[in-house]
């Protein structure tokens, strides 16, 4: 009997202390939107767990989560595009995996609007400050529709895409940059969608940026989150009502706003966590104008996806 109690306690130590092992992580998220719930899911559905993580989501933004990064109050954050634009003048950080291939923003005009030609001589709300992500694919996607940015638009930049929805809603422009769900009620309200960001270029901002000396000093932790987003994407990926259900918590909407946010975003998600080349260059050359920066700048110089393709490799992921 005391054998056995004795064996009884030395289990209860061992799974107590393998609970206790659980490696605390904080990782900065800057909104509640729908193309930014790769890690708060991964947190929900358990797959920091499974990594050996208590992982604590932090809401942060701009400024602040690079800030956050850089001193260690946080251990990685997701915005790619605003860290390329530090990266590119020496923060020692880098881009180690990005999870969406473009945020799944919409080019949406009022009723009247109903083509780019139509836009000339008028003014687009964008629901973030100048230079920011939402301001570059705005006027990539108006680019793409032959609307010249810096000559034939006005823009407004709000704080919010909310805003940026209800103002065009009461006609005080003619046109916004809309996320979902907000294009999900525009054509409700019988607004005209020009075009799909997602389905003309790849931008992929939200991802995995860590410091390079956590890159260098725990190669392994930095896989084990890797390998969390994938499960995340994977998840989002294949499981449609337990997504929509995330949503509805996460967010605090009803199903029809959360079946709509993911109807309208499921494919930006990647299968992988590889940013694309491409993309990754686009971000590289608009932070390069943003911080009037001239030189060539490697890609390598931005990125290191070495820790990416072992974690792949364990998935039984080819990469691409």
């Amino acid at each position: 009997m005391k054998n056995i109690l004795m064996a009884a306690v030395t289990i209860f130590m061992l799974l107590s202390g393998a609970v206790r092992a659980a490696d605390k992580i904080r990782i900065g998220v800057p909104q509640q939107v729908v193309h930014w719930m790769v890690f708060p899911l991964a947190q929900q559905k358990g797959f920091f767990k499974e990594e050996g993580f208590d992982a604590e989501i932090v809401r942060i933004t701009g400024p602040s989560g690079r800030s956050a990064l850089v001193s260690g109050d946080i251990d990685y954050y997701t915005t790619i595009a605003f860290i390329v634009q530090s990266a590119i003048l020496g923060l020692p950080v880098k881009v180690v995996a990005a999870y969406v291939t473009c945020p799944p923003f919409v080019v949406m005009s009022r009723p009247e609007f109903k083509s780019a030609q139509d836009l000339k001589g008028k003014t687009m709300g964008i629901g973030a400050p100048p230079g920011s992500s939402p301001d570059v694919i705005a006027k990539l996607s108006l680019r793409h529709l032959g609307v010249n940015p810096d000559k034939d638009v006005k823009f407004v930049y709000l704080n919010s895409h909310e805003r940026t929805f209800l103002a065009l809603e009461q006609g005080l422009y003619a046109v916004g940059l809309i996320p979902p769900p907000f294009d999900f009620q525009g054509k409700k309200l019988g607004f005209n969608s020009l075009v799909r960001a997602d389905e003309i270029l790849t931008y992929p901002e939200d991802g995995l940026i860590a410091t390079v000396k956590k890159i260098k000093e725990k190669p392994d932790e930095v896989k084990r989150v890797i390998r969390a987003g994938i499960k995340a994407n994977r998840y989002i990926r294949s499981q449609r009502e337990g997504t929509i259900q995330f949503l509805m918590e996460w967010q605090k909407v009803n199903r029809e706003t959360a079946t709509a946010n993911y109807d309208s975003a499921v494919r930006v998600f990647n299968d992988d966590g590889a940013p694309p080349d491409a993309g990754l260059r686009l971000i590289i050359d608009e932070a390069k104008k943003t911080a009037k920066v001239e030189r060539e700048i490697p890609l390598n110089e931005i990125a290191d996806l070495s820790i990416l393709r072992e974690a792949q490799k364990e998935l039984g992921i080819r990469p691409k």
